[in-house]
């Protein structure tokens, strides 16, 4: 099965993928993507209406002390750090893109707490530019069908990009982390999966399941079986 087959299959499995963040705007995507950092945007999405009704743009988001955003996002974890690079972006944002949201990786990267998996989000779902965001989710799934041979982010993105048009970005890693979060889980559901028969992972296991397994040779009545020490 060819990768375009492969992201075929996702797409039909997971119609309509998207981002499950609640946003309006660029910069609401951009702040929630932040909070979405060891979080889960269900999470996020309770907390972010009563934080943008606060704070409904940079300026305002620049104007706000850390204290002052910690009780609104203390749910979604690391809080402290959180509330300090928010407030950090977007005073970023003022002072050097009149507090629009700048529509390039190189600028997006250079905004504090944010990096590539962030840009890209924003990068594909609000701004129209082509990305492919990787997260754990991804580098799970591409793995274990064998579209990647990496545990690093920025390689696996390099190589997950070459397999497809740019068109087909964003909504791949959609279908990428759906697929994570709803089929091939940590403890996979294989039978659920729609491209199974393409998995390098499904494969290994039907070849495991044929394996003829090595007869142990019964010891010796009388006697003790040596026990040969484990590597520790």
């Amino acid at each position: 099965m060819t990768p375009r087959e492969i992201f075929d299959r996702l797409d039909a499995q997971h119609p309509g993928a998207d981002t499950e963040l609640h946003f309006r705007n660029a910069f609401e995507l951009l702040a929630a993507t932040m909070l979405s950092a060891q979080c889960t945007d269900a999470r996020v999405n309770q907390v972010t209406p009563a934080l943008f009704a606060r704070y409904p743009d940079a300026r305002a988001l620049a104007a706000a002390t850390p204290d002052e955003l910690e009780p609104l996002i203390q749910s979604t974890g690391f809080f402290r750090v959180k509330a300090r690079n928010l407030q950090a972006m977007a005073a970023e944002l003022v002072a050097r893109h009149g507090g629009r949201v700048p529509a390039d990786m190189d600028a997006l990267t250079a905004l504090p707490g944010v990096g590539r998996k962030t840009a890209n989000v924003v990068l594909g779902h609000a701004l129209g530019v082509p990305g492919w965001p990787v997260d754990r989710h991804v580098l799970r799934v591409a793995a274990r069908i064998g579209l990647i041979h990496t545990d690093d982010a920025v390689i696996a993105e390099r190589q997950l990009c070459a397999l497809l048009p740019a068109s087909r970005w964003t909504r791949a890693s959609d279908a990428l982390i759906l697929h994570g979060r709803r089929v091939c889980k940590p403890k996979p559901l294989c039978d659920s999966c729609h491209i199974r028969t393409g998995c390098a992972y499904f494969t290994s296991l039907g070849a495991k399941a044929a394996r003829p397994r090595t007869a142990t040779r019964p010891a010796t009545p009388g006697t003790k079986r040596r026990r040969t020490p484990r590597k520790s």
